[in-house]
């Protein structure tokens, strides 16, 4: 009689342990192997797994365990992927099978079809060899075409294309030509045939652009782009490449940096300061720290590219611990923007009765802006005006009871939307829950029917600049307008053909757009995320600011000025706006790091919160108080480490559930880790997967939060 065989797998669910099945090798077609995708009975339905061990014994009775069903037309997942898997679960105190089963694309999850994929990629091979690349018209900078600095960054970076761990951070003024450096240094990476690299983008809508220089840069190497807009069948083709070594660059958001690579040689993390690289469902990784985690384990370069470095990143760069390359100039030599500070507190910078241009009605630009938006008019150039809030109006107000537009199931305010955002009616939606209501014609507690909207948005200032400037050619760049297929992307290319001549939108047009012809950007209510219950929030609007005024001026050439920068704000003497006069990104970041230092935050501090939701708060709260007590009772509260007392969250409640946080901060990576997975273990066992048994309150551990 044969030795049963007996394989550990890991299922999508909250638990920390694989579960055992058999494998019938004759009935599956073949031997089992670590990392393989198969699919199992679970409970009364069938899951898909991944196989983390295969032995010839059980602690359990062979004769009850149940048989792998069927298992994916596909090799197993690389060893090295798979030391990466193990490491964010542990790193982030979240179950294995949670880690790795959401980063298989859903083609290869549905084991129904698994006999039809070999098909399917056959025929998707044929199309892409007949599809013509000649779409791609990014125009290629060679290496002798770079100037003096990025020559010497380059140099800088050719010897780290061996096969040696090093973070490099290539830190440079906006416009200084970043891109063009490590592409041509990937260049060097890609000569074996057999390599591959890896390039990170943090938002979905800075993609094609970059898609589209690394086509000129490289026809004749196979890309595969990996973000969660693109099909379910493309992403599974795609992520299919990867993991077979087809596709030499792999291009992607967040989730392609948990992508199986085998061959990988080459990191590039652009925009890495940003904020979108956080995942902020589910497991909370950071795909930046994953990425150099896996640098570090495959003993490969890892480049981090930005204008405006995350504090953290910055701070380790002047350590000496990672490589510092610097851009000080713009590509083309043209000066940075001229900042202008505003301050709307100033009646000189208001609109007055006696001026001749003054509006019909109330301006929501200050005089001083709508000035100088004019002469750019004028000057044939491109105005760019930021504002953070998508949407006609925050809040919709009674001026009789003060009635405002709450949403019922969360702690905010639904905003008004005019027609076409959402259907065909102008609609109050909240931007947390998703609930979305007709606008009420009057006031619901007292009837009034002069209702009013406090606050503006993109929509809102859209309608005031096309009354100011009626002729202008004006395009709203939000999330609402661009909520079709490809909405972002024809937006954006309409900019680059010159076709609009003010755009106002949402931090959408602020990050990494190459614009050729904006003379003037604009921001307003600089104000709103100057002061907040978060420590980042002043790094967070200085990186913004940075970036959007770096889309002025990028096609100005030596000697010429970079454009203009307005920012209306109650507050110019502010550090970060005194710091952005100067373009000084390293003095900003320095007062930044001696304020953290002497507060004791990150990154002088490492932080993790232990967040709790229910029906009721008390509950929520009273849940993390028992925690707290017994992490005090048995010990764990010591010299270094820090557990504070459990608060409601800036936005308490949501869709119906009230929510509140537990801080816990360590001097020390190691001793955070060792906390974290005794409140796991303590959690586990008063909870059914990641729900407690008593109040019934969903828990969740984040390690490393981005806001607080």
């Amino acid at each position: 009689m044969s030795l049963a065989i007996v394989v550990q797998v890991v299922v999508d669910r909250p638990l920390a342990q694989g579960f055992e099945y058999l494998w019938d090798k004759e009935a599956l077609g073949d031997a089992p192997a670590v990392g393989g995708i198969v699919e199992v009975p679970f409970g009364r339905s069938l899951l898909v797994g991944l196989v983390i061990k295969v032995s010839a014994h059980s602690d359990f009775e062979i004769d009850k365990l149940k048989y792998v069903t069927r298992r994916a037309p596909l090799d197993p997942l690389d060893p090295a992927v798979l030391r990466l898997m193990n490491f964010a679960s542990q790193y982030y105190v979240h179950a294995l099978g949670e880690t790795i089963i959401p980063t298989i694309p859903q083609m290869w999850k549905k084991p129904n079809d698994w006999e039809k994929i070999p098909k399917k990629l056959a025929v998707e091979q044929e199309k892409k060899r007949k599809k013509n690349n000649s779409e791609f018209s990014e125009s290629r900078i060679e290496e002798y075409q770079l100037n003096i600095c990025q020559k010497n960054a380059l140099k800088q970076l050719r010897p780290c294309s061996k096969n040696e761990f090093k973070v490099i951070l290539l830190q440079g003024q906006t416009g200084s030509g970043k891109t063009a450096v490590f592409l041509n240094w990937l260049s060097d990476v890609l000569q074996d045939p057999s390599s591959q690299v890896l390039l990170l983008v943090p938002e979905i809508n800075l993609t094609p652009q970059l898609e589209r220089r690394v086509c000129t840069y490289f026809p004749d190497k196979k890309m595969a782009v990996l973000h969660s807009g693109i099909s379910e069948k493309v992403r599974g083709i795609a992520w299919h490449d990867s993991m077979v070594g087809k596709a030499q660059i792999i291009l992607g958001t967040r989730l392609a940096a948990l992508t199986p690579i085998p061959n990988l040689k080459a990191i590039v993390v652009d925009e890495e300061h940003d904020v979108s690289y956080k995942q902020q469902v589910g497991i909370r990784y950071s795909a930046r720290d994953l990425a150099i985690w896996r640098a570090h384990d495959l003993k490969i370069p890892i480049l981090l590219a930005s204008a405006t470095p995350s504090l953290e990143t910055w701070v380790a760069a002047r350590g000496g611990r990672y490589e510092y390359i610097r851009l000080d100039q713009r590509a083309q030599g043209a000066s940075l923007p001229k900042v202008y500070l505003i301050n709307t507190r100033d009646p000189q910078s208001q609109f007055s009765p006696s001026d001749a241009d003054n509006p019909k009605t109330k301006s929501l630009l200050t005089k001083t802006l709508a000035n100088a938006v004019s002469q750019n008019l004028e000057a044939k150039q491109q105005s760019l005006i930021l504002i953070n809030r998508r949407g006609y109006a925050p809040v919709f107000s009674c001026g009789a009871c003060s009635w405002l537009s709450r949403c019922e199931q969360c702690s905010s305010y639904m905003v008004v939307h005019k027609a076409g955002a959402f259907g065909r009616n102008s609609v109050m939606s909240c931007h947390h829950c998703g609930l979305v209501k007709n606008v009420v014609s009057h006031c619901p507690d007292c009837g009034n029917a002069d209702l009013k909207t406090l606050g503006q948005g993109t929509q809102r200032i859209e309608d005031s600049i096309e009354e100011m400037w009626p002729t202008a050619r004006i395009l709203r760049v939000d999330a609402d307008s661009s909520r079709k297929s490809k909405g972002a992307e024809e937006l954006f290319q309409r900019i680059h053909e010159g076709t609009v001549d003010i755009v106002v939108g949402t931090q959408m047009i602020a990050k990494g757009h190459d614009y050729q012809n904006i003379g003037l950007v604009a921001i307003l209510d600089a104000d709103n995320r100057l002061f907040s219950q978060d420590f980042r929030a002043a790094e967070r609007l200085f990186a913004q600011l940075v970036q959007v005024a770096g889309r002025a001026g990028r096609s100005n050439k030596d000697g010429e000025t970079g454009g203009a920068i307005y920012i209306e704000t109650q507050f110019p003497d502010a550090a970060v706006f005194q710091y952005l006069l100067t373009h000084d990104v390293d003095g900003f970041l320095s007062f930044t790091a001696h304020e953290r230092k002497e507060a004791g935050l990150p990154p002088f501090t490492y932080q993790a919160l232990i967040h709790a939701e229910g029906k009721s708060l008390d509950k929520a709260i009273n849940f993390l108080n028992l925690l707290k007590g017994n992490l005090k009772s048995r010990g764990h509260v010591k010299k270094g480490l820090r557990v504070y007392d459990p608060v409601p969250k800036a936005v308490m409640r949501v869709a119906g559930s009230e929510r509140a946080q537990l801080l816990v901060e360590s001097d020390n990576r190691k001793s955070l880790q060792d906390v974290l997975e005794e409140i796991d273990r303590y959690l586990r066992d008063q909870s059914q997967g990641r729900i407690s048994k008593e109040g019934r309150i969903r828990w969740l551990i984040e390690r490393d939060p981005i806001s607080i």
